[in-house]
């Protein structure tokens, strides 16, 4: 097992500031857990290990947004955790995932009191507004940032400067049986990530593209067989017709019109 520098540490926590702020402001994209979990893993030696916590956490938050101010799950402190303890301790991918999740639930009540915290700022801002004084305004927006950062920066601080402790500790507390559903259950979330993401998309209408891309993940790694073949005569087959539907469609609809057009004498 081994330890966090401090110099990671503070660039973790300078990651969690600058990916805060993207979140409430232009959303660039850093804030997603993919981001956070890759940049950690890059930052820790195991790249392959931050891009497959990120990837199923970030298949876990489709669909999932603070509409109306709702608090969501927080994934960026929990994909981070859960990457940093996933390394240092060893057991893999699907222990980091096991514990992300979990982490990402439990402080989501941070992200209350975050919120409960900058509405000091936005009565300040209100007041500001009243008067006309429109540096109030801007100066309240900025110190409203930081209830946000402090809501994940401080849990994300305290989780990595104990880490080692914290992962001894939950490796004592919880039972064997208990952690291997952990791993059972990390491995499990991508499929039901996959699913969900599948809910999204139009299958139905382009199951061809689908067919091609498992064929290109299930077989493209040197074992092409008979199987992988047919599936891809099929998806061909499938988006000849589709093709050659929508030209026929598109024929009949120009005919259509030509019938209806009226000619105007001069």
């Amino acid at each position: 097992m081994t330890e966090i520098s401090i110099g990671i540490i503070l660039l973790l926590i300078l990651y969690t500031i600058v990916a805060v702020t993207d979140q409430i402001s232009i959303q660039c994209g850093i804030y997603t857990p993919l981001f956070a979990a890759t940049f950690t893993g890059l930052l820790l030696g195991d790249l392959a290990l931050g891009l497959a916590v990120g990837a199923t956490l970030q298949l876990m938050t489709l669909g999932v947004a603070t509409y109306g101010g709702a608090t969501v799950p927080d994934y960026l402190s929990g994909a981070i955790m859960g990457t940093a303890y996933a390394i240092i301790s060893g057991q893999g991918a699907e222990y980091g995932i096991g514990l992300a999740i979990p982490i990402g639930l439990l402080l989501t009540q941070m992200d209350i009191l975050g919120k409960m915290a900058n509405s000091f700022f936005q009565h300040y801002a209100d007041r500001c507004a009243e008067n006309g004084n429109w540096r109030g305004v801007e100066r309240a927006n900025l110190m409203g940032l930081m209830p946000w950062v402090l809501s994940r920066v401080i849990p994300v601080a305290i989780g990595l400067i104990f880490g080692q402790a914290v992962v001894e500790s939950i490796n004592a507390f919880i039972p064997a049986w208990y952690m291997t559903g952990l791993k059972t259950a990390g491995a499990l979330l991508p499929a039901m990530g996959m699913a969900i993401l599948m809910r999204y998309l139009p299958i139905k209408k382009y199951w061809y593209y689908f067919v091609i891309g498992f064929v290109l993940i299930a077989y493209g790694g040197g074992n092409y067989t008979v199987m992988a073949a047919a599936l891809a005569g099929i998806a061909l087959a499938g988006m000849h017709l589709a093709r050659s539907n929508n030209k026929a469609a598109a024929a009949a609809g120009a005919a259509i019109e030509d019938d209806e057009e009226v000619e105007i004498d001069g």
